[in-house]
Order: structure tokens, then sequence, then C-alpha cells
């Protein structure tokens, strides 16, 4: 069977950009068995609460929850078990020392498919404190409402 080519993405984490200054990106390979590749590829996934961690030089991404496969039977594995990310030496080390600077996390913020391979890509991030929230959504709302104005003036 071909390999498709282009992305597609699978799961994204909303809810990150909402509560995260997103700082810098990084894109990564995940090391998976065969039955989470087919779980993956059927939307089964879910990376909103999940974070990453690096521990003994790898890095890690902790609470991803993919169902099990349901033909999987045997095969099948722990719905959240840690799954090694597949990254370069040098960018562990960085994510690492970055990670570790105060306020700064390591989140997931989408789940995709490229060139027929399960890629993550995740963000060097600092918590967002209420009143940025706040402010966020402040300008959101002005925005909606100066481009509901520009439609009713269209009209007119």
């Amino acid at each position: 069977m071909p390999v498709k080519k282009g992305t597609k993405t699978i799961a994204e984490n909303r809810k990150a950009r909402h509560d995260y200054f997103i700082e810098d990106r990084y894109e990564a390979g995940l090391a998976l068995v065969g039955t989470e590749v087919k779980s993956i590829r059927l939307g089964k996934v879910n990376i909103k609460d999940s974070y990453v961690k690096v521990k003994n030089g790898e890095a890690v991404v902790v609470g991803m929850h993919i169902s099990p496969y349901e033909m999987g039977n045997i095969f099948n594995r722990d719905p959240f078990r840690e799954r090694k990310l597949l990254l370069h030496k040098r960018e562990i080390a960085k994510l690492k020392s970055l990670s570790e600077a105060d306020g700064y996390s390591l989140i997931p913020l989408s789940l995709y498919l490229k060139d027929g391979l399960v890629k993550m890509e995740l963000a060097v991030a600092k918590g967002k404190k209420l009143y940025d929230k706040r402010h966020d959504i402040a300008e959101r709302d002005a925005k909606r409402q100066i481009e509901q104005r520009r439609k009713e003036d269209r009209y007119d």
C-alpha cells in the first residue's frame, strides 16, 4: 500500500493555547507499537491533559491516552503508558534545560500524520495567569465585534 504524502491532523490540544504562552515549537516522532498506530489513524487519541518530561536522557510523553485497538486483542498496550519521543540528543538537552526554568513546561500541541508517520508538535510554554486569559478573551471579543460591524456596513 503506497504511503500518502502530506499531513493530516489527528488530535489538537486547543486548551494549551488558552492556558499557556507558546515560546518555542518542536516536531518529534513517537515510539509506538502497531496497534497504537492503527488506533491513532482511527482518531482514537486524546492529548488534552498530557505533558512531556525528560528523564534518563529521554523525552517521554505522559498522560496521552490512545484507546485500545478493537481488533488488536493480545497486542494492545496500556492506554496511558509513557511513550518515548524521538528527538536528537542535543534537542533533548535543550528541552531539559528550558523545562527546568521557572514557570516553563513542555506540552504537546498536536498529533498528526506526516508522510505516513505519526508526529507530535510540542512546545516550550509558560503558564498564563488569570488576568492574561481575561485579556485574551477581551481582545477576541473586540475583534469579533469589529468584524460584525464591518459586515453590517457592507450590507447598508
